[in-house]
Formats: structure tokens, C-alpha cells, sequence
């Protein structure tokens, strides 16, 4: 099972077992994107949901004792307090209660109390406490999760909260690893073991195949690999995400020119959207020749629809008709995403910039791409976001080296008004002195020759990808893939003695946020017979990352960039 399949699961038994009629579903703010991200709201309409309201926002008082109202909460203490406020003046005649993960007894002593009309006919809880992003992809949508460079609590807390329900509602009892030394990657190891031994009753799954591994949740480091988040993307949805945003698998269009009035926001879901899912792993050349494809056939779609001359093209069109519709909306939003897209690659030089990027993550040759950074970002060819990108690569990869000229760049950079400040921070974060092992002299290389461009030519005018670039997760999955020894780097929490043999189910958790490169490599080692999951705190791209350094890296001492320190005030942010 996969981890949109398991939220869909939860949602359709919450809808079914209070039975037929009509409802509402009444939710808090998190719990509204869980629902969102598995079903559209016609979808849910199906099922005879027919309201949705939150229990943390202005409602009305009107009473419609007709309607069955479910109840879907996180356990937060606030939430427990609304809903027993809800109970003791009821506005509907039945409530079902689903509490999206590990309710405490007291707060269900508290409900009870409240419930004086006995209005609740039922209170569970059901595991469906992340957000399924793609069928192998998860997150817990904390944009920051650390000040100080160590856990804020409550981050710390929600993610103990998320990652046992992604383990309960996949019914695994895994054995769980963790990036050693890493202290946050440890501690959230530590709680998370702790809560499965205290809800030990929860685990008792059926028992494995005989000799079969147990499941591995790997709890890794997003210091270890800094690079991934920063470079330019070239597959259709770690694009969009890098250029446009992707926010609870919404792209928000409403600053572009030429999007129409009805797609301000468009949803871009795997699980809502057959051209997304299937396209979503395709390079951007691909994608051009795709969206031309669907266009195509939508023209021709078209063409039939007019054809109206009989009692029996008529019965035709009526029954095509949705589809249609359908078709025409999907077609509009992917040619206005795409073709914005396409604007931004040839507007800001990406292709250039993208290249150089890559360059620097997979070889050394400081003194020709030091060249090449200072004429980018000098002559402000660059954007002062790719500039940045540019600036915190080559620091990334050239801090120790006898020559290194960030400083320089730093000023070049000041001097256009972009934040300097930001490349010290990431130096701390992740820099050589907090990474484990070599992250430079790890990336393979994709290409049989270090310089020969990948280039898949799609649309008259369009070309790409340069994707030398392999992530560090990769190799860490191969690794375990192959059963190679994974102490001392990843040691086990608890006293269970270490598999030989490599797990079967892999889920991956990554403290400081995921990418959609990341996720992209485990879809293919699936797409191979692997059953790998990946999950973080959040879905990074570039500047979310960047932002995500800034939190974690405030009231840390600047140790380790003393020579950077005329660049350490935020002032020119």
C-alpha cells in the first residue's frame, strides 16, 4: 500500500460508517489539506458530504439537526477544547468523531463530559496524520523545523506524531536507523522508538513471513546533502515546485500574464490529474512534445463535439460532454503552466546558469568555474536568485580551497542588493565541517562523458535537461538495497540485533525537508522492484530551503565563517 492509497482508505471509511444521508465534515486547519490532497470536493460529494466547515475559523449558529456531521481533528489541545465547546451545544443531530492520530484517555474522558445531548455515535482514530504528496512521497508541511541548529518542540512533536502514523497506517514495525551524529536525526529516532514500545499494542501487526527482514525506517540529515535543494530543476513537477511553488499540490497563477480568470490557483495532483501523473517525472523537452500531443487530440475532441446532426450524436455529446470539460481544463492549466515555464528558462537563463550549476555539484575545476560564477553574477546575467544558487555552490563545494574567493563574490553580490548573509548561515548549516563523509567526491556522474550535455530536444526552440547531478539519497538507498553494512554510519536504535538480509519496505524520513530530485530517484528505484517510501518535514525547493537555513541557523555563533563576518548582519536582506 502506498501513502495516498492509505489517507484515501481512512477518509472512505470515515464518510461510509456513519451511513447515508447528508454531512458535513468539519475539520481544523491540517486535517482541511490531508482531506484536500486525497479527494476534490466532488469527489467528497459523492460519498454525501456535502459541507465543509473548520472548527478553527468564524461558523454560524444555525442548528440542522438533518445533517451528520463528521468530525475529522488533529489531537491538539486547542482542537479537544473547540470540539468539547461544539458538544455541549450541538448544531447537528449525530456527530462521528476521527481523531487523525494517538488520542491521550483523559481528552476522551473530557468529550464525554461534554457530551451531555449524547450526540456522538462514534470516536476513533485513524492514522492519517501527513500529507500524501505522490504515491511514494509524504510530508508533514513544517516549513522550519530548528532554531539553533537543534529541534524546535514543537517540530520535534509533530514529527514523532507524523512518522508513527505513516508506520501505523502501513502497519509496519520497522527497525529504525539514523544518520549518527546527527543529533536531531537521532533524537527524532529516539522519540519515535519510544512511542511505538509505549503503544506497543498499536504494532502488533500480523506476524512477517518466516526469515523475512522487518521494515527499515532510515531517519536521515538534510545537512548532509545541501546541494539537492539548490539546483535547478528540470523534471515537469520538481519544476514547477522550483519556479512556481507547489503548495498542498496547489500552484498559485494568479501573478502571470495570459492565466485565465478561473485558474488563479490550479491543483497539480497525481491522484486528480492523469496527464500530471504520468508526466510528472518527464524532463521539460518531453513535457513539450506531450502538451502538444494532448493538444492535438483535444482539437480533434473538439471538432467531433461540434458534429451534433442526429437523436444519436446528441445522446453522444450529452454523455462526452464532462469529459470534455475536463479535458479542456486540463489542457488550459498544463499550456499556461508550461508555457510560464518556458518564459522563465529563456528570461533567466537557465539553461546557462543550470549547466554551470551542475558543473560545480559534480566536478572540480575551481579556478574555470569560478570565472564563470564571477561573469554571471557580475554582469548580472544572473537573477539575484540564481545568482545566490550560484554563490552557495561554489562556497559549498570550495570553502577549503587555497584560492577561494567567496568574499569576492559576496561583495559582487551586496553590491546588487542580494542577500550575502545568507551564504555564512548556509556555510554553518552544512557546511564540510557538519557533513558526513565527502558529499563532492560521492555524486556520480551520469553521463559516460563529464561534459557531454544531456540535451532531449521536445518543442521547435526548446532544450534540456543537463542532469549530471545524482542525489546523495540515491546512493544511501543503494546501499541498503545491496544489504551492505550500514553501521557505523547509520546505527540502530534499540537492542535488536542488526538483518543481515537488506528490508524488503524502506521508509525514509528525512529532518529538514525533502525534494522532488529526492523523490524522483525513489520512484525509480521502485519503478525497479523496490518498496521504498520517502517523507520529510517538508518539500523543499531553493528558496524555501534557503529559508529553512535562515530559521535553523538564528542565535547560532558563527564559528566556522569568522572570515565571512562582514557578511553575517541581515541588514541587506
Amino acid at each position: 500500500m502506498n501513502v495516498i492509497s492509505a489517507i484515501k482508505l481512512y477518509i472512505t471509511k470515515m464518510a461510509n460508517e456513519s451511513g447515508p444521508g447528508m454531512k458535513i465534515l468539519l475539520m481544523d486547519k491540517e486535517t482541511t489539506s490531508i482531506v484536500s490532497m486525497a479527494f476534490s470536493q466532488s469527489d467528497m460529494l459523492q460519498k454525501d458530504v456535502f459541507l465543509f466547515e473548520r472548527i478553527d475559523s468564524p461558523r454560524s449558529n444555525e442548528r440542522m439537526k438533518h445533517l451528520k456531521c463528521i468530525v475529522f481533528l488533529r489531537p491538539s489541545k486547542n482542537n479537544i477544547a473547540l470540539l468539547s465547546h461544539e458538544l455541549r451545544s450541538p448544531k447537528y443531530g449525530s456527530y462521528y468523531v476521527y481523531f487523525s492520530n494517538i488520542i491521550p484517555r483523559t481528552d476522551i474522558k473530557l468529550l464525554a463530559e461534554s457530551d451531555e445531548s449524547e450526540s456522538v455515535r462514534e470516536v476513533k482514530e485513524i492514522y492519517a496524520d501527513y500529507l500524501s504528496v505522490n504515491d511514494n512521497l509524504f510530508s508533514l508541511n513544517i516549513p522550519t523545523c530548528m532554531h539553533a541548529l537543534n529541534w524546535t518542540a514543537d517540530a520535534l512533536s509533530r514529527s514523532v506524531e507524523g512518522v508513527t502514523a505513516v508506520l501505523l497506517s502501513l502497519k509496519m514495525k520497522p527497525v529504525i536507523r539514523f544518520r549518527a551524529g546527527s543529533t536531531v536525526a537521532q533524537a527524532l529516532a529516539k522519540q519515535v522508538n519510544e512511542k511505538i514500545s509505549k503503544e506497543s499494542a498499536l504494532f502488533e501487526f500480523r506476524v512477517q513471513e518466516s526469515g523475512a527482514p522487518p521494515p527499515l525506517l532510515l531517519i536521515l540529515d538534510r545537512r548532509d546533502d545541501p546541494v539537492t535543494p539548490l539546483l535547478n530543476q528540470w523534471t515537469y513537477q520538481a519544476m514547477v515546485h522550483e519556479l512556481l511553488g507547489i503548495n498542498n499540490n496547489r500552484v498559485d497563477l494568479s501573478g502571470i500574464a495570459g492565466a485565465p480568470k478561473d485558474m488563479k490557483e490550479v491543483v497539480m495532483s497525481v491522484d486528480q490529474d492523469e496527464f500530471y501523473a504520468n508526466n510528472m517525472y518527464s524532463n521539460f523537452g518531453e513535457i513539450g512534445t506531450t502538451i502538444k500531443g494532448l493538444m492535438d487530440e483535444f482539437q480533434k475532441k473538439a471538432k467531433d463535439q461540434k458534429k451534433v446532426e442526429s437523436i444519436a450524436d446528441m445522446k453522444n455529446f450529452v454523455e462526452t460532454y464532462p469529459q470534455f470539460r475536463k479535458m479542456c481544463g486540463t489542457v488550459t492549466k498544463h499550456v499556461v503552466v508550461i508555457g510560464e515555464l518556458s518564459s522563465q528558462v529563456a528570461k533567466n537563463m537557465l539553461l546557462e546558469v543550470s549547466e554551470l550549476e551542475q558543473e560545480i555539484a559534480c566536478r572540480a575545476d575551481h579556478s574555470a568555474q569560478l570565472q564563470r560564477v564571477k561573469r554571471l553574477v557580475g554582469e548580472g546575467k544572473a537573477s539575484l536568485k540564481d545568482a545566490l544558487r550560484l554563490i552557495l555552490l561554489y562556497s559549498l563545494r570550495y570553502e577549503r580551497h587555497a584560492n577561494c574567493d567567496i568574499t569576492g563574490l559576496l561583495q559582487t553580490l551586496k553590491s546588487r542588493g542580494g542577500p550575502a548573509h545568507i551564504v555564512p548561515r548556509m556555510l554553518e548549516y552544512a557546511g564540510q565541517h557538519t557533513r558526513q563523509g565527502d558529499l563532492f567526491s560521492t555524486v556520480k556522474i551520469t553521463d559516460a562523458v563529464k561534459l557531454t550535455r544531456n540535451l532531449i530536444k521536445g518543442l521547435k526552440g526548446v532544450e534540456n535537461v543537463f542532469t549530471q547531478h545524482s542525489c546523495l539519497l540515491k546512493e544511501t538507498l543503494e546501499d541498503v538495497i545491496r544489504g551492505r553494512p550500514l553501521d557505523p554510519l547509520y546505527p540502530s536504535i534499540g537492542s535488536e540485533l542488526p538483518f543481515r538480509r537488506p528490508p524488503q519496505h524502506v521508509i525514509v524520513f528525512i529532518v529538514g525537508g525533502a525534494t522532488y530530485e529526492e523523490a524522483l530517484a525513489v520512484a525509480q528505484l521502485n519503478t525497479a522492484g523496490q518498496r521504498i517510501i520517502l517523507g520529510g518535514t517538508t518539500i523543499h525547493n531553493s528558496e524555501s530551503f534557503c529559508r529553512e537555513v535562515i530559521a535553523a541557523t538564528a542565535g547560532v555563533p558563527f564559528k566556522h565563517t569568522r572570515s565571512l563576518q562582514q557578511f553575517h548582519a541581515t541588514d541587506n536582506a
